[in-house]
């Protein structure tokens, strides 16, 4: 990647989509917690979950799927084409509107930025994309704000340890239901 001088627009359009360690944990995460509740449904219930399965995990992959991208003009926040029509959240703002950066705590603990933009709006900065480091270099690069004590949202082991625990929710399912009878399981027999 060229190096911009301050004030420099990027020279080419970047977009930085959620981490995968994030992304990939919140799927799996869906899967463990949902894959489960038909097998223990009443029968009347158990068709509607199935076919509520792959739309839930449609839609939450849908929410993840936000991206962010810097090009010349500035910055701008939303899904892919795909998902945008459904979920119309995202934001837009030129580099030139850019006032400042304002810092919030959180309940947990962590800290959120709101970038001030010069007709009053506050977009909230974007602390979960993947190449984090080098997506906070080129903001900082391109508007001239010191954004050195700008950190992820959460640390990554966070969400390593909610990988984990994911993976060995999934695994204990598949061990459970590898170990029951298919006349016990309703639907499979």
């Amino acid at each position: 990647m060229a190096s911009n001088p301050p004030g420099a627009a990027p020279d080419q359009s970047q977009t930085y989509p959620v981490a995968p360690l994030i992304r990939f944990t919140l799927l799996g995460l869906y899967l463990a917690l949902v894959l489960p509740l038909p097998l223990l449904a009443t029968p009347t219930l158990r068709p509607w979950l199935i076919a509520a399965l792959p739309v839930g995990f449609v839609l939450v992959s849908a929410l993840l799927s936000e991206r962010v991208r810097l090009d010349q003009e500035g910055l701008t926040v939303g899904h892919p084409r795909w998902c945008a029509w459904l979920l119309r959240r995202g934001w837009q703002l030129p580099w030139n509107q850019v006032e400042g950066l304002t810092s919030l705590g959180t309940s947990q603990g962590g800290r959120v930025y709101y970038l001030r933009a010069q007709d009053g709006r506050r977009l909230l900065l974007p602390q979960r994309v993947d190449r984090f480091p080098s997506f906070l270099l080129q903001v900082q690069r391109t508007t001239g704000l010191d954004l050195s004590a700008v950190g992820r949202l959460s640390p990554p082991w966070t969400y390593w340890v909610l990988a984990a625990l994911t993976l060995a929710m999934l695994l204990g399912e598949l061990v459970v239901l590898a170990a029951l009878p298919t006349a016990s399981v309703p639907g499979l027999s």
